[in-house]
């Protein structure tokens, strides 16, 4: 197919502001976070976004949330649920949302569409995801187990690596792409040092500090009905920052073992498991007016794509095509891209394809160093890019992610204090 494709949905935003927006720190596979449901990560991430912002949780319209895999046997009232104990009113309708490691940027593309609709002027938004709580699944014993017959439990977590349609790994579509694009073992470990130097030096400048809320021991309560809680693994009290980030020189990384004969994918160079949880908060501009916000970035527009499955790490690249196409824009006025690192590889074809230069793209590190707690990565991806872009005085940014069976989903920001920041710097 070509990347030059314009199927796809598109759909601009003329008034979508995002007011703010909070994380938690990623905490990494079977560390921290281990014993804490995605629905009590979110409620933190929400609570802190709300009290930070200065929005009342009585003035939110909507609530939309993701998660990909079940964390506890209540995933379906998710949305419900961090709603509530985040203190929006009774009244207030919750709508769960799925679209893999699109979802969440699909958070935003919703609540845009609700905003623009007239069903809410202020909308909560909240990716979580517990990697460790993925179940160990069984789904063909509701009729009983037969004597001698096979017991069919599965790792939710690792087969859904798999995409049974063209019958190869997630990873493998990186390798494929490897393969398409000419890209090197050496290529992709030079890569992922460079997404731990980056979030290594971000940690150290407190730019990630910015965005994060250290989640503690925690009950939530809510008058009339149970409470919930947080509570960390082992003598554990709090964590404040992310877990994964570390010193990886390509020496190091060039020493593990490729995870097929003759690959280019590691352990190393691959996204980091983790769990995590991000909220933000996404309003018209006459509510942010009449309150008086000061919002973090305009939601221009968002494009969603569909590519083959086989190469789907591609996706973000006719996303951001059919992104910057409709909007009268070409990548030369893009100040930063944050696109999700699903593998290494991935990244770099799709850099290849848009001739993205590297010191515009992912400048605090991405999902190698910190995580990729699925729901959650594209909600602190937007998060990262809005205030990278004031920090860097840069108008436009593009935050990205490839998806799993085949999709690519971008959105467009706009800094509203560039003109600002122009002429201060011009001063």
């Amino acid at each position: 197919m070509s990347m030059n494709s314009s199927k796809g949905f598109f759909q601009a935003y003329d008034d979508l502001w995002l007011l703010d927006g909070l994380r938690t720190p990623m905490a990494d596979y079977c560390g921290a976070f281990s014993h804490i449901s995605p629905t009590d990560l979110g409620i933190k991430a929400a609570r802190a976004v709300l009290r930070r912002s200065g929005v009342p949780a009585a003035d939110i319209d909507s609530v939309i949330s993701g998660s990909m895999a079940p964390g506890d046997c209540h995933q379906y009232m998710l949305a419900r649920h961090i709603g509530l104990y985040a203190g929006v009113p009774l009244t207030v309708p919750a709508l769960n949302v799925q679209r893999i490691c699109g979802t969440g940027f699909e958070l935003f593309r919703q609540a845009g569409d609700q905003i623009a609709l007239g069903y809410a002027d202020t909308v909560l938004v909240v990716g979580t995801e517990s990697m460790t709580r993925n179940p160990i699944a069984a789904f063909g014993h509701r009729g009983g187990f037969k004597l001698g017959a096979q017991v069919g439990f599965e790792d939710f977590l690792w087969e859904a690596l798999t995409d049974p349609a063209p019958g190869i790994t997630m990873p493998q579509t990186a390798e494929n792409l490897a393969r398409q694009y000419g890209i090197t073992r050496a290529e992709v470990d030079k890569f992922a040092a460079l997404s731990h130097a980056r979030a290594l030096d971000a940690r150290n400048a407190g730019f990630h500090a910015g965005e994060t809320v250290a989640v503690a021991n925690e009950t939530f309560t809510l008058e009339d009905y149970a409470d919930r809680r947080i509570l960390l693994s082992g003598a554990l009290t709090e964590l404040s920052q992310d877990t994964h980030p570390r010193i990886s020189p390509p020496s190091v990384l060039a020493t593990l073992r490729p995870l097929y004969p003759h690959g280019v994918q590691t352990g190393g160079n691959s996204c980091a498991l983790a769990d995590g949880a991000a909220a933000a908060i996404v309003s018209s501009g006459a509510y942010a007016m009449a309150g008086g916000h000061r919002p973090q970035a305009r939601i221009v527009a968002a494009a969603v794509v569909g590519v083959p499955p086989e190469v789907m790490g591609i996706g973000p690249a006719p996303a951001i095509r059919l992104l910057l196409d409709r909007c009268g824009l070409g990548v030369p006025q893009i100040g930063l891209f944050e696109i999700n690192e699903a593998q290494g590889a991935q990244v770099i074809a799709v850099e290849r394809e848009l001739k993205l230069d590297r010191d515009r793209l992912n400048v605090h590190g991405g999902a190698i160093a910190l995580g990729h707690p699925l729901a959650a990565t594209g909600v602190r991806l937007t998060i990262t890019l809005a205030r990278a872009l004031d920090l860097r005085r840069q108008r436009y940014g593009v935050a990205a992610a490839c998806i799993g069976g085949g999709q690519g989903i971008a959105l467009l920001l706009e800094n509203p204090r560039w003109r600002q920041l122009q002429n201060d710097g011009a001063q």
